[in-house]
């Protein structure tokens, strides 16, 4: 045999290697029907594939490079666009009071409302974790407001009840404290908004329980056995192993946050009232595109909108890796 040959071929007794150290082992032919099914596999793998295609293309990433031509434009629907370049860029940031409002009040709404939903949801499934009787129940009380809390007619309710002389002015009333109704106050109709999506805290419960449920009840135990006490073992155990957990559901809770539209829609009737204090991001933008016609100035808002959350998930993405903590991790 050559000594240039890539294969070797020993013959040993069975049950001992039959390959020298260094040699690979044979690679099996492809068998003449293999490469044929194989390529009808991936075919139909396309083939299944095609709606979901069809459905990105046609409705999410053809959309979106047209809205992005379009914030470089000035366009009222009914006229063709006309090429501005980066006028309404300039107008949102150094002409327009009202987007500069509706950028603080939203980020108000975002980084003050998603911490304590975020809290609430903890605490409601620690308590949950540790109750068994009638906990099916009471999953289902607190992921119900989850379910409907966007919906227009949980808005009209709400609107109903924090109004003056609702049940929630009134309840206060009997107690000496005297609002006059939620709605009507600017003080008091952010807070109310916050605590409507605190209201909803429903799907981030249940994803805090689903971990909750992961964490090794021996951890618990050895740390009880080194004398650690209630806040201890919450602080050096469910924290770290609930880590990944809680940025997800961080991330999902800070850009769905973002995206409050309806509620704050119908609770101001459209207005964004009072004083432009339920006038968000994306209540302003529909207000400027569907109402005043300015579809290139709406579009502009929406871009910016896009990049401050892509740079909030950046960010968040960015420092994970000083406190998410995964399985197998040598930190």
């Amino acid at each position: 045999m050559s000594t240039t040959a890539t294969r070797v071929i020993v013959t040993e007794k069975p049950g001992k290697r039959g390959l020298l150290r260094g040699s690979r082992p044979e690679v099996p032919l492809q068998r003449p029907g293999q490469k044929a099914r194989s390529r009808k596999e991936t075919a139909a793998g396309y083939a299944f594939l095609t709606p979901w295609l069809i459905g990105f293309f046609g409705l999410t990433a053809l959309p979106m490079v047209y809205s992005l031509y379009l914030s470089f434009t000035r366009y009222n629907i009914f006229q063709p666009p006309k090429w501005i370049g980066f006028e309404n860029y300039v107008r949102l940031f150094t002409n327009d009071p009202v987007f500069i409002q509706s950028a603080q009040i939203t980020l108000v709404y975002v980084f003050v409302g998603t911490p304590i939903t975020l809290a609430a949801a903890l605490g409601v499934a620690m308590l949950l974790n540790y109750r068994d009787k009638g906990s099916g129940f009471f999953r289902s009380a607190f992921y119900a407001p989850s379910l409907i809390g966007g919906s227009v007619s949980v808005a009209i309710v709400w609107r109903a009840m924090f109004s003056t002389d609702g049940p929630v002015d009134n309840g206060l009333s009997f107690f000496g404290i005297d609002i006059g109704g939620w709605i009507g106050n600017p003080a008091m109709i952010l807070p109310m908004m916050i605590l409507l999506h605190v209201w909803q805290f429903g799907s981030t419960m249940v994803i805090f329980l689903a971990g909750l449920k992961q964490i090794p009840k021996e951890l618990y135990e050895a740390a009880e056995m080194d004398g650690a006490g209630p806040w201890q073992r919450f602080r050096a155990v469910t924290i770290p192993m609930l880590s990944p957990v809680m940025f997800f559901n961080l991330l999902l809770g800070l850009i769905g946050a973002f995206q409050v539209f309806a509620s704050a829609y119908i609770i101001s009737n459209g207005t964004g009232g009072p004083a432009g204090m339920t006038n968000f991001i994306t209540v302003y933008m529909y207000k400027r595109g569907f109402s005043d016609g300015q579809m290139g100035y709406a579009a502009a808002i929406a871009w910016v909108l896009l990049v401050v959350v892509a740079i909030i998930a950046a960010i968040l993405f960015r420092t994970q890796k000083s406190w998410v903590h995964y399985a197998g991790d040598d930190r």
